[in-house]
Order: structure tokens, then C-alpha cells, then sequence
């Protein structure tokens, strides 16, 4: 898969990145994002969804409720936090079949989806370089339809 990585410095370079992205979404769309506590998940996301809100919305982290959605934006966007799931049925308890068709699903602990993994996806891997408290090594991975869409962006 071509994939492409930038270097950050800054939680302001995350913010762009997100931005970028969410220019492009369309609804059906999965994203994936993966990388160690603290690495950036977070910034990514509240970035992400407020770049399509209308106003400022806050955008915590989904991790006990396990899905967050925000239906203001255009498409939608659905933040789903897996960490505490345990099996596929439970995530479609959480609306996966909906956000596929009505919205974006954005994903972090994207191996909890198991079969239920797109092959039309784009993975964020988000990365500290170990040379800076503030330095992260972002990759972009476009998998299906994705690999297409960023040869027409």
C-alpha cells in the first residue's frame, strides 16, 4: 500500500492535517487511528470534527461511552473508541451498519473491529519520534477506494 509520512512538531501541524482530511470526507468513509497513549489520537479527532462543525463543539474522548456522534457536521462523524470492546457484536450494537451508511466512522483501537475492518479505509498512525516531547511521525496508510481518492487529491 503507498503510504506517506509527515513529521510534526506541533499540536497546530496535527490540526492542519485533520482539516486537510476532513475536506475530503465523504459519507461511508473509515478512518483508523492508531498510536500510544498521548501520541495525539485525541487532538486528531477534536480537529477533525470541528473543521466540518458548523460552531466549535467539544469532543471528548469516547472511551467509556464507547461512540460519540456528531450529527451537526456534514457528513456526520461518528468517534468510536473500542479499547473496551470485546466482540464484533457489540460493536454493531454501537450503530457500525448506520455510520457506514449515514456518516464517517472514525476509529481508534481499530483491530477490535476484526471482520468488520473496511477494505476502503485510510490509517492514521500517529507516532512519538523519540527525539522530542512534541515531535510525532504521522502515516498515512490508504487502503481500497482511498488509494484512488488520494491520487485525485
Amino acid at each position: 500500500m503507498p503510504s506517506n509520512t509527515v513529521r510534526i512538531d506541533h499540536e497546530e501541524e496535527m490540526r492542519v492535517l485533520a482539516v486537510r482530511i476532513a475536506q475530503i470526507l465523504k459519507i461511508g468513509d473509515v478512518i483508523t487511528l492508531t498510536g500510544g497513549l498521548g501520541a495525539g489520537k485525541t487532538v486528531f479527532a477534536r480537529a477533525l470534527v470541528n473543521a466540518l462543525a458548523p460552531a466549535p463543539e467539544e469532543v471528548p474522548s469516547p472511551t467509556f461511552t464507547l461512540v460519540q456522534v456528531y450529527e451537526n457536521q456534514s457528513p456526520a462523524i461518528w468517534h468510536f473508541d473500542l479499547y473496551r470492546v470485546e466482540e464484533e457484536d457489540e460493536i454493531l450494537e454501537l450503530g457500525w451498519h448506520e455510520v457506514r451508511r449515514q456518516g464517517v466512522a472514525l476509529v481508534e483501537w481499530p483491530e477490535r473491529l476484526g471482520g468488520l475492518l473496511p477494505k476502503d479505509r485510510l490509517e492514521i498512525s500517529i507516532e512519538f519520534t523519540g527525539d522530542s516531547d512534541n515531535a510525532r511521525q504521522v502515516t498515512f496508510t490508504p487502503y481500497g477506494k482511498w488509494i484512488s481518492r488520494q491520487k485525485d487529491e
